[in-house]
């Protein structure tokens, strides 16, 4: 793609302010999740009486969905970013008012919303939504003390958990209150109001142990490993053993034969088994390069409402990556925690990709951050009177 300097469409403009670096390191994670849904999806499909590229043909359509979804969200600036997150966060939550009494109920929880024959899951749209949001609230505390942002963000996060506790989507909740927590200490709040926060999400955590029997069962199990039970998350281990370095070859795993959710959640498995902790190690990189990156874009961000948004949406990201990852490998308990651009799903993807649509649009370059960090183009020139006092 090549654009004149002297263009001033809002294509070029996006193509000259955009950072190119991270904008190809999701394309990269992008193209990775199409090739390795080749490896997870075909054997689930024909298990459920699909045609066997059902799913990869979904992962494909969705992708280049979330790829255009991405790059128009990218071309926003951050005021504009502000205000469609404020859309989607208050359509979200409607939508998980909606869930309680209208959701399919799968598995004991009800979290998808049939639309036209097609599941959404609005608890994906509300995650970037209100990480945008509550990064202008806590701005806001900082720039007004006399406005009440901050008791506004602790009800708005007290609200979104609990809808999200009552559908039970115990995993989705603790992801959004550790990047929320994270915002809190970032955005230089009183310590006191963020482990306020951080006693709460604990004591929620273990309600959430003591009357959900489906979180006892994950975590007693994760905890007594000896107990015979020979689950999903024991399978996913076994397939980085057997895996390898450099992994059985493609096509040559058997993981994706006995788990049900090969190609979702436990994507990351597969990927073990038939290309080795290798190519495990290379994806893992991968994410940790977008986030890093995202982070130092965050650092030389002069707003603070952007560079709360800017942390917490490349925190989200990394986190959703690390549960999913960490599941896989047995550092934690089963969450049913989608791997970005990696694992099947539409809700997931489309999210993901508006996420990274957000952290896109408010890491570009603009005027009035360059001139803060920039010298002037050329050094401003002495008069003609005061060279001449120089010459006498």
């Amino acid at each position: 793609m090549k654009f004149s300097r002297a263009d001033r469409s809002r294509l070029a403009e996006w193509w000259f302010t955009v950072d190119h670096v991270l904008l190809y390191a999701i394309l990269i994670v992008v193209a990775a999740g199409i090739v390795l849904s080749l490896a997870a999806s075909p054997a689930v499909a024909l298990k459920k009486g699909l045609p066997a590229y059902y799913f990869v043909e979904r992962h494909v359509v969705f992708s280049l969905l979330g790829v255009m979804l991405m790059l128009a969200v990218s071309l926003l600036e951050p005021p504009f970013v502000r205000r469609l997150s404020l859309v989607i966060l208050t359509a979200a939550m409607a939508g998980l008012v909606a869930v309680y009494f209208v959701g399919e109920e799968l598995n004991g929880a009800r979290r998808w919303l049939s639309i036209e024959g097609h599941s959404i899951q609005p608890s994906e749209f509300a995650k970037p939504a209100f990480v945008v949001v509550s990064a202008w609230l806590l701005a806001e505390q900082r720039r007004r003390p006399d406005m009440p942002a901050l008791p506004f963000a602790f009800f708005l996060f007290a609200l979104l958990a609990g809808l999200l506790v009552v559908q039970p989507d115990i995993g989705q909740t603790l992801l959004i209150a550790a990047v929320w927590i994270a915002m809190l200490f970032v955005s230089g709040v009183m310590i006191r109001s963020a482990a306020v926060a951080l006693l709460l999400g604990g004591v929620g955590l273990y309600g959430a142990y003591l009357y959900f029997p489906h979180v006892t069962q994950r975590i007693d199990r994760f905890f007594n490993p000896q107990s015979g039970d020979f689950s999903q998350g024991d399978r996913a281990i076994r397939s980085f053993v057997e895996g390898g370095f450099f992994g059985r070859g493609p096509g040559e795993g058997t993981i994706k034969t006995s788990l049900p959710d090969a190609h979702t959640d436990y994507i990351f498995a597969v990927v073990a088994e038939e290309y080795g902790a290798i190519a495990c190690l290379a994806l893992l990189a991968l994410f940790a390069f977008i986030v890093v990156r995202a982070l130092n874009h965050a650092e030389g961000e002069p707003e603070a409402a952007t560079r709360l948004g800017i942390v917490g949406l490349a925190l989200m990201f990394g986190f959703q990556a690390l549960i999913n990852m960490g599941v896989n490998v047995g550092l934690l308990p089963a969450k049913g925690m989608t791997l970005p651009f990696l694992s099947a799903g539409g809700s997931s993807m489309l999210a993901i990709s508006l996420t990274l649509g957000m952290l896109l649009a408010l890491t570009r370059r603009r005027a009035d951050a360059d001139r803060l960090k920039k010298p002037p183009l050329m050094p401003s020139l002495p008069s003609l009177g005061a060279r001449r006092e120089t010459r006498m």
